[in-house]
């Protein structure tokens, strides 16, 4: 059994993983920022924690990873204010990797995307600018962090049941259900093979696990 912390812990995406990780026998953290999130995140198995990672430094983060096996970070300003953007799609993502190493908690496994790289190329008068730079340099900043991470890049999310099968193969970004992303987070931390990597993936015709393999 692990003790997983999800930071933010009520996305779509994370309330799946919440409840694939209890199933499997995990503790779960679930770290959210409105208490009124609470009822949806028990109702997976895992247990709230209400903090604004936003606000919070190294050392308040530190304490609040400490004794944790993995984390899983799934939090995003959700686009609109750039600056807001900056501060938790890059800043506080940076922070709690910087607070994983001083707490000693080396897993770390980053929801991203497929596109996220330091040359995404998207215009700079684009809207989807200011959070391709703040994933691509806080993508960066976990690649040079010494932790054994895994940086996982899903492409466009959609809202299907999950096929249990993904492609990892593919130089286009395509679509992939959150249900599967879910399940190849899950996957992805008890993979050890997936450390040091950064997997990109659509839909797809192979098994998660055997995919991450």
């Amino acid at each position: 059994m692990a003790k997983v912390l999800i930071i933010g812990g009520h996305g779509r995406v994370a309330l799946q993983l919440g409840r694939i990780l209890r199933e499997r026998g995990d503790q779960v953290d679930s770290v959210i920022r409105n208490p009124d999130q609470s009822v949806e995140v028990e109702k997976t198995g895992a247990r709230p924690i209400v903090a604004d990672v936003e606000t919070m430094d190294v050392p308040a983060l530190a304490e609040l990873i400490a004794g944790h096996d993995a984390i899983v970070w799934s939090a995003g300003a959700g686009g609109g204010d750039p600056a807001r953007t900056r501060a938790v799609d890059h800043d506080a993502a940076v922070r709690s990797m910087d607070a994983a190493a001083q707490a000693g908690v080396g897993r770390y496994v980053m929801v991203s995307y497929f596109g996220s790289r330091v040359d995404h190329r998207v215009p700079a008068d684009s809207a989807f600018r200011h959070y391709a730079d703040a994933k691509a340099d806080a993508d960066e900043h976990l690649r040079a962090s010494g932790l054994d991470y895994t940086i996982l890049g899903p492409s466009t999310l959609t809202d299907g049941p999950g096929t249990g099968r993904i492609d990892v193969t593919g130089e286009e970004s395509s679509d992939v259900d959150r249900a599967d992303v879910a399940e190849a987070v899950a996957a992805a931390l008890v993979e050890p093979a997936t450390v040091g990597r950064t997997i990109r993936f659509n839909r797809g015709e192979t098994p998660i696990a055997e995919a991450l393999r």
